[in-house]
């Protein structure tokens, strides 16, 4: 299939097939495609949680409105943001440029500084907004590689966050969750597979000057 094709075939996956799971290679394609993401500033202040335990799961159910994607999916991806984004955030940035890239601070530095400077000046609301934008970067993107390879998936914002957290742990790590991402194998009685895509047609989506 073509890119076009594949994007066709996609869909917002409402019933899962709960005897296929996806195989270790698929989900190193995932990780992969995750942490390849285009972030403002390359600054990756973003984790993704996979959660295969299914009684975990469970737990998250009552709290994601009884969408059984949660459940059924072969894996649930978490998307999460930090709770904190410092000067620490970019110096690990930027010493990781330098030691991949071998550029010398003498270059890194005036950057380094601006995005300390930029980082410095926004109240802890607009880091989170400027996190979370990057968030539904990341699920864009894995939504796509997920249509390539695919792999069946629904995008989930419908969920209690501050519940997910605590099932999760995620305090501990110093991350909140911003979307839910169940990935496996379509079931083959799930009605809404076949239904025709609704879009508008291009000439009410696109302007060309």
């Amino acid at each position: 299939m073509s890119i076009i094709e594949k994007l066709k075939w996609r869909y917002a996956t409402k019933k899962f097939d709960t005897s296929k799971s996806l195989s270790s290679e698929q989900l190193i394609i995932l990780k992969e495609a995750f942490n390849l993401t285009a972030l403002s500033y390359g600054l990756q202040t973003l984790k993704l949680v996979i959660v295969e335990d299914k009684s975990i799961r469970e737990q998250l159910l009552k709290h994601s409105y009884g969408q059984r994607q949660v459940v059924d999916a072969s894996h649930l991806l978490v998307i999460c943001i930090q709770n904190k984004i410092n000067d620490d955030d970019v110096d690990n940035h930027f010493n990781t440029i330098k030691n991949i890239r071998q550029t010398p601070d003498e270059i890194l530095n005036p950057f380094r500084d601006g995005l300390k400077s930029t980082i410095q000046n926004m109240s802890i609301d607009q880091k989170n907004d400027w996190a979370t934008r990057q968030a539904y970067i990341a699920l864009g993107n894995l939504m796509t590689v997920c249509a390539v390879e695919q792999i069946d998936s629904c995008p989930m914002e419908g969920f209690v966050p501050e519940e997910i957290d605590r099932i999760l742990e995620l305090d501990e790590h110093g991350l909140t969750s911003v979307l839910l991402f169940p990935v496996g194998y379509r079931a083959h009685d799930d009605m809404f597979a076949s239904l025709k895509k609704v879009r508008k047609p291009l000439s009410e989506t696109i302007i060309e000057l």
